[in-house]
């Protein structure tokens, strides 16, 4: 399930307001395995001078302590965008992943900053180092998925969904606050569509929306088509991985095993 949720300034009203629009969400939808929260859900960028070092938490902080108890509560695996404590001034843009028993199974510090389109978020944040972040998934009545994590602007840079592929990713999850502009929603449902069909992977894609973010939010099957998705506005919305769907694309589109350049995981 893909959360469509605008958070705001104020972390302890975001903590607030999650779980019940999560739950709102969940009421009369059936099993759910997997619930995704957009890019800085813990708490919004603000203005682009608004420091972000003293808002910033560890995983274990209050904001992952609500994600784990939403995970536990709901039975499935939640994955959360949030800004993560460091020894500076400038936190990484992480994303939390809590397993249905609460416990946190993952988090990825976003690799690529958004220094583009006349806004630098390196000025306020660090950057993680490249890796290949994946989260095996328990799904009820059939084998588990794995889903490799990515944030926003990572989503411009292939070589990084491909490693995750190479890693044995069967889904893209990618939490986003992606702002609205000239063009900027068609690079976000293009460069989706590109990267489920050229890894020949389902993509799930949790985005922000309001004033400032585009929305459509969206779920994308290995042949680039849109399986669920929504406006520019909150929301929320479900799609179904398919193994066998992923499996009989890529007996026709056999990219993956007729390529002959290789990515290795964590290189630059």
């Amino acid at each position: 399930m893909l959360i469509q949720h605008t958070s705001g300034t104020d972390p302890q009203a975001n903590r607030a307001q999650i779980p019940p629009t999560v739950h709102a969400a969940l009421d009369g939808s059936g099993p759910v395995d997997l619930i995704v929260l957009p890019e800085a859900s813990q708490v919004d960028f603000g203005s682009g001078a608004t420091p972000l070092g003293p808002l910033a938490e560890p995983l274990d902080g209050p904001f992952g302590q609500m994600l784990s108890a939403l995970a536990a509560d709901c039975g499935a695996v939640v994955v959360g965008g949030m800004f993560e404590a460091t020894d500076g001034a400038r936190p990484f843009n992480t994303l939390a992943a809590f397993g249905p028993d609460g416990t946190l199974l993952a988090s990825y510090r976003k690799v690529h900053l958004y220094d583009a389109f006349g806004y630098r978020e390196s000025d306020r944040l660090r950057a993680g180092e490249p890796a290949a972040v994946t989260v095996v998934v328990p799904v009820a009545g059939s084998e588990p998925i794995t889903v490799g994590l990515q944030t926003c602007y990572d989503l411009r840079f292939p070589e990084q969904s491909r490693a995750l592929v190479d890693a044995g990713a069967d889904l893209l999850v990618i939490p986003a606050a992606w702002l609205r502009g000239p063009g900027k929603e068609h690079h976000w449902c293009t460069l989706l569509a590109a990267r489920a069909i050229e890894n020949t992977v389902h993509v799930a894609a949790a985005a922000k929306a309001g004033e400032r973010y585009c929305g459509l939010s969206r779920v994308v099957d290995p042949m680039g088509e849109v399986l669920a998705g929504l406006g520019d506005v909150d929301g929320a919305t479900t799609g179904r991985v398919d193994p066998a769907r992923t499996a009989q694309v890529r007996r026709v589109n056999a990219s993956l095993a007729n390529r002959r350049w290789h990515v290795v995981p964590g290189q630059r």
